[in-house]
């Protein structure tokens, strides 16, 4: 477990148990889509809200099983604000349905798995501890049967799959700025020029320092794949994320 993950996760247990279902303050913290104008709030409060014990259940399993690693590989500002950034986003997406009552974390927690399959796409998720899906697959499924379910007149069953929608789309979006667009990322562009190939073997020596039994498995396995990639074709082989992977876990130089 993470900082971030244990907060978040303690917050939603905290909030089912002063705003349980039915209650007056489950009311006045949901998200009514076609009343967000005039109550902002309820953009960020619906998604530490649930429906029953189940809903908060899996919300909150998925947050477990995908959170840790993402939270790890972004730090803990990052990844609470994407988490947050996903919710608000879902919160958006749900005004496609104006007269829904919406409450739960899902929007937010698909954002942390988009997260999880942009890092590690091939990792594989065991659905119900059997049948093992590449993350990447596991998203492109969840969207086509969130657009079929939300488009199908009747098929929503209770579920805010435009919601679920808007959470992949927040944490694509957090992703794409952090890449290109974030602060960091441009400062890093205009004041630090590519290190001379002289620095390289320093480098990757920092780097062999990392102690991969001391990694999450699934940090783990990115690390051992970076170390191998810059073994077998250079280090100067590695694009920026990869590099920025190692330095996470590397001791300064």
């Amino acid at each position: 477990m993470t900082p971030a993950v244990t907060a978040l996760i303690l917050a939603n247990i905290v909030m089912y148990l002063l705003a349980g279902p039915g209650t007056p303050l489950w009311y006045e913290l949901g998200l009514f889509p076609a009343a967000m104008l005039t109550r902002p709030w309820t953009a960020f409060t619906y998604m530490f809200l649930h429906a029953g014990f189940s809903h908060i259940l899996f919300n909150m399993l998925g947050l477990y099983f995908f959170g840790p690693a993402l939270e790890v590989r972004l730090g803990t500002r990052h990844f609470v604000q994407l988490y947050l950034f996903s919710g608000i986003v879902g919160a958006l997406c749900s005004l496609i349905t104006p007269g829904a009552f919406i409450i739960g974390a899902s929007g937010a927690v698909f954002g942390v798995t988009l997260g999880f399959a942009w890092f590690w796409p091939r990792q594989l998720i065991y659905l119900w501890g059997i049948l093992g899906v590449e993350a990447r697959w596991m998203v492109v499924a969840m969207t086509i049967i969130s657009i079929w379910s939300g488009a199908t007149p009747g098929g929503g069953g209770g579920v805010a799959h435009f919601t679920h929608l808007g959470g992949y789309l927040g944490a694509w979006l957090y992703l794409l700025w952090m890449r290109y667009r974030s602060p960091a990322a441009q400062w890093q562009r205009k004041v630090s020029p590519p290190r001379p190939r002289m620095t390289f073997a320093a480098d990757i020596e920092r780097y062999r320092k990392v102690n991969p039994e001391q990694l999450h498995p699934v940090n783990r396995e990115e690390y051992l794949r970076v170390m191998s990639k810059a073994s077998t074709e250079g280090l100067g082989a590695l694009n920026a994320s990869e590099r920025e992977f190692l330095e996470r876990f590397a001791p300064k130089a």
